[in-house]
């Protein structure tokens, strides 16, 4: 793939509209043809739930991994398989109408942006990108050829996000002044360069592993199949991985946009590996829902988060394993993750909102919770299939994620420059410190 031609009058694409979910329909056929690239792990967890939809038949399987894709093809037997995403899409053509990317991080891009220049619809997992060019780019493309598009975070469909959003958005603490949020998550890692290689398995095209980053020998257990979120060529460490989930209910609730400073505390970079600790804060422009002058602070890593006045319970009560905490004007509220409902404190102590929770329920339609992951899981899959469908809209569109995920994306930048404040333009999409535009994308290798 051509990388120039990829990012073509991307660059400066502001990012500061929120356009709604496209309503482009499949309704000439009354059911929705499905291709799935990485259907390993997360990859087999979406196909799972993408399939459990009535509507839809799998017509398409591709992995590099052999194994992987000869346990999915038991399950859907009737699927043409395939080992290269690109050969898949190629031949398939109107065979398809909708491709689930569920690869490691590096691959997201070049694997959606093929998909949706045939105007195929596409599901992706998240975080979006890899880089934060690629992110533009994709929202470009997915607006230009109007088509339903879907991050996946499934969370983002769930009872208590959903409650937690409308709650903030009532007024429940006024205006918020102060996000703190985190997992102790260690998806970095500290130590040395693998040196040598490891023969290649048999069952592993480590070419198409590779895809479009650069070249790099492989080595048994370090990269495929499971560690690749700690390394900066593949993933982008915990902030990618669990900060996407916990970002996104005060990202949608406060109606942010991309912030204007970033500053990570961390160790210094080693080229290789994400550090295994860091706090992240972000300095975002105000909304009606914050303070004119509203921070973000992000913590991951073994120990996270630190001790702060801002994160005390009730009691002594011991914080949630992973969360987010909203200060706001008149309190505090406390968001678990996950499946955990929301909790007011205010002076110091626990209020009780059953009376907020139902006048949100009656009002918006939000229902009752179920605490049921295995029902509640299929929902946003399904409102991806039934958006394709013309049945309903996409609630995590690209229009959406593509700023969910630069945000993210600014953060493991800042990583590269510890303890150094860096200053984004969103309208040039570029920093004010030149050295750290560098790392706002990387070359393609051809494979």
């Amino acid at each position: 793939m051509n990388r120039r031609n990829f990012l073509k009058d991307t660059a400066v694409l502001t990012s500061a509209s929120l356009l709604p979910a496209s309503v482009w329909s499949l309704a000439k056929n009354d059911r929705l043809r499905t291709a799935h690239i990485g259907v390993g792990n997360m990859g087999g967890e979406d196909l799972r739930d993408i399939s459990s939809h009535e509507l839809v038949d799998v017509v398409a399987l591709c992995d590099v991994d052999s194994n992987l894709l000869a346990k999915a093809h038991k399950l859907h037997p009737s699927a043409k398989t395939f080992s290269d995403y690109r050969k898949m899409l190629e031949e398939l053509g109107d065979g398809i109408d909708a491709v689930i990317v569920s690869t490691p991080d590096h691959t997201h891009a070049p694997a959606s942006m093929k998909a949706m220049e045939m105007g195929k619809a596409v599901y992706c997992q998240k975080p979006l990108t890899h880089h934060v060019t690629e992110a533009r780019a994709m929202r470009k493309l997915a607006e230009e050829k109007n088509l339903v598009t879907q991050m996946g975070i499934q969370v983002h469909s769930f009872y208590d996000y959903k409650l937690a959003t409308l709650l903030i958005q009532s007024g429940i603490i006024g205006k918020v002044k102060t996000v703190r949020a985190w997992s102790p998550k260690n998806w970095g890692y500290d130590g040395p360069v693998p040196e040598g290689s490891d023969p290649v398995p048999d069952t592993l095209d480590w070419n198409l592993w590779l895809g479009t980053s650069a070249q790099r020998d492989y080595k048994e257990k370090v990269y495929h199949p499971g560690n690749w979120r700690k390394l900066m060529d593949y993933g982008c460490g915990t902030l990618g991985d669990m900060g996407v989930h916990i970002f996104d209910t005060p990202y949608n609730a406060l109606a942010l946009d991309v912030p204007k400073t970033i500053k990570n505390k961390c160790r210094k970079p080693n080229g290789f590996g994400f550090p295994e600790n860091n706090i992240v804060t972000y300095q975002f422009p105000g909304t009606q829902y914050t303070t004119e002058k509203f921070k973000w602070v992000w913590y991951d890593g073994e120990g996270a988060p630190k001790k702060h006045k801002e994160l005390r319970l009730p009691d002594k009560e011991a914080l949630p394993d992973q969360g987010a905490m909203f200060i706001g004007e008149k309190g505090r509220l406390l968001l678990p993750h996950f499946m955990q409902l929301p909790k007011l404190i205010v002076k110091g102590k626990y209020q009780n909102i059953d009376a907020e929770i139902a006048a949100v329920e009656q009002s918006s339609g939000l229902g009752k919770p179920i605490r049921n992951y295995s029902s509640e899981g299929p929902k946003h899959y399904h409102q991806f299939v039934d958006a394709c469908l013309g049945k309903d809209t996409c609630s995590a569109p690209f229009s959406y994620a593509s700023r969910l995920t630069e945000t993210i994306l600014l953060g493991v930048i800042a990583g590269r420059f510890p303890n150094k404040t860096l200053h984004w333009d969103n309208e040039k999409a570029r920093f004010a410190e030149e050295e750290a535009n560098q790392f706002l994308d990387a070359p393609y290798r051809d494979f």
